[in-house]
């Protein structure tokens, strides 16, 4: 370890900042594995020393606390030293969105003031992140001093550095930037850590919307770790447990069960990209205890992957998985040993709101979103009025408490639509829940159909196509209409190796559901429009419109 072991570190109770909680577990489970990725393998003890080196660059470069440090790569060992670099800086890690393209880059990297950007080539062959930044920031390749950037789309960009060996126009070196850290004192970068206060920024993640573009999310040190806290809680973690979770770490569904697993000492597994033959080996050989799948397409891919048996999961006690009720009842039986719970939450209130938990009986993890985490208020209210509903009725979810954030960044207008007077944050979400205080999520308040004057919610018509054998996924969406104003529309990617049309979709709907509610336009897709892990329903509708119009 480093001289920090005797430096008086105030112990951690129900929260701390993000390098408090690093440094617990290196002293706690100093030789345990806490992340594990193909051909990599870290202990906390090491991804503790790996972190402060790379603080001590970060300061040797002039990071000041507060400042915006932005990080562009997939699933890395590195992305994580340095979330907790910056942490151990007092800077605030953006972590940017790996499926932004070019236009979508120069936004966030200029919106979000970033003074520094991290990335790397390793997955060239699945995505080029140097040539979308070279597209994204006019000047960046010709650059005379990489270390000293002067781009007109980016004026507080002062670096773009590599995150490996070897080199790129416009790009510093990652051996280069790593030998910097020599011109910072270990113990001067350990006092910057004890500056960081609970409620400083730590983390920012860019939210998009159906229909607006990428907004800046800052979560505080607080709001990150005692968030973890609490989930690991629900997951009655242990340092026996090993999760594995193939989630982008662009998004929280990553970020923070890794942070509850280092609240009890335990392992985190992932791979670069989800690749289902890659998943089931890691699943084979490290026998994880806790799989965080979260979306059907991921739980689809291991289950019709031809080695997967049900001998592979005997151990697994708990999978958290987010899909309609008939396909969470089906994942129950491909997992039989263990616990499936659901949850709700959004980058706004720290990722995650509320959970499922073992005391419930399968029905009702199916069913629900399980309660609140402690310290997390939900109200349900109508969204004309404002008033709270009654218990089952449907209405907007509005949440208050430490884990909901202050505003998004640079978006005063916004926060004032999204803020009431009572500093309830309105999500925009169409739940329920019951008079137990469980959540049951209906859909957005603005997916809701208007078909003829009935209202239909997309999320029922999505569910119902979801028990056809042959969809894996259906999305629905508005069409206009000249005489019912819009009709349902739904985008259907069918199970691998199944086959079906879409009138045998509309078929399986007539007599079934409503005729209302009964697709008029059924389109088959391959790949989805994504932001971070939502799909974009408003390039399916914008899509149907182009097709409508003959628009190319």
């Amino acid at each position: 370890m480093t001289p920090a072991d005797t430096d008086g570190t105030r112990p951690l109770i129900e929260a701390s900042t993000l390098g408090d909680l690093l440094f617990h577990g290196a002293r706690e489970w100093p030789a345990r594995e806490v992340l594990v990725f193909p051909g990599e393998r870290v202990t906390y003890a090491a991804l503790a020393q790996r972190a402060l080196h790379r603080a001590r660059a970060l300061q040797a470069l002039g990071v000041e606390p507060g400042d915006h440090v932005g990080i562009l790569a997939p699933n890395l060992v590195e992305v994580i030293e340095l979330l907790f670099a910056c942490a151990l800086s007092g800077a605030v890690a953006v972590l940017v969105n790996a499926r932004y393209k070019s236009m979508e880059l120069a936004y966030v990297v200029e919106n979000a003031d970033l003074k520094l950007l991290f990335t790397t080539r390793r997955t060239a062959g699945h995505v080029d992140f140097i040539g979308l930044l070279h597209d994204a920031l006019p000047g960046l390749r010709e650059a005379p001093d990489p270390w000293a950037l002067d781009l007109p789309a980016a004026p507080q960009l002062r670096r773009v550095v590599l995150m490996e060996a070897g080199t790129a126009a416009g790009l510093v070196e990652w051996d280069r930037f790593l030998d910097r850290a020599e011109e910072v004192d270990v113990q001067a970068a350990w006092l910057r850590r004890g500056e960081v206060a609970l409620r400083d920024p730590c983390i920012m993640m860019y939210t998009s919307g159906t229909t607006s573009g990428p907004k800046g999310c800052r979560l505080s040190h607080e709001m990150i770790v005692r968030s973890a806290r609490e989930i690991g809680r629900r997951f009655r973690m242990t340092a026996d447990d090993r999760q594995w979770n193939p989630l982008p770490m662009f998004h929280l569904s990553s970020i923070m069960p890794l942070l509850a697993g280092m609240w009890a000492g335990s392992g985190f597994f992932s791979q670069v990209v989800f690749d289902a033959d890659e998943a089931i080996r890691i699943i084979e050989n490290e026998r994880p205890t806790f799989l965080y799948t979260a979306f059907p397409t991921i739980m689809a891919g291991l289950a019709q992957h031809p080695r997967f048996r049900p001998e592979i999961v005997e151990q697994v006690r708990l999978v958290n998985n987010v899909a309609p009720p008939d396909q969470l009842r089906k994942n129950m039986k491909l997992v039989p040993n263990a616990v499936h719970i659901s949850a709700y939450g959004l980058t706004e209130a720290s990722g995650i709101s509320c959970y499922g938990s073992a005391d419930e009986d399968d029905d009702t993890r199916a069913t629900t979103c399980g309660r609140a985490l402690a310290g997390v208020m939900l109200r349900i209210v109508d969204p004309g009025t404002g008033r709270p509903v009654a218990p089952g009725t449907p209405g907007e979810m509005t949440i208050k408490g430490f884990s909901v954030f202050e505003g998004y960044w640079k978006s005063p207008e916004k926060n004032r639509e999204v803020f009431d007077a009572d500093g309830w944050f309105h999500t925009g979400d169409r739940c329920a829940m019951d008079a137990a205080g469980r959540v049951s999520y209906l859909g957005r308040i603005k997916d809701m159909l208007k078909v003829g004057g009935e209202n239909v919610a997309a999320l029922e018509i999505e569910s119902y196509l979801c028990t056809h054998p042959a969809v894996l996924i259906a999305q629905v969406v508005g069409m206009p209409d000249a005489r019912l104003t819009e009709v349902p529309a739904a985008f259907i990617q069918l199970k691998p190796g199944a086959a079906c049309t879409g009138e045998e979709i509309v078929a399986f709907c007539k007599g079934r559901i409503a005729s209302y509610k009964v697709p008029r336009v059924v389109r088959f897709v391959d790949e989805w429009p994504m932001s971070s892990t939502k799909i974009q329903k408003h390039r399916l509708r914008e899509a149907l419109l182009r097709e409508a119009t003959g628009a190319a």
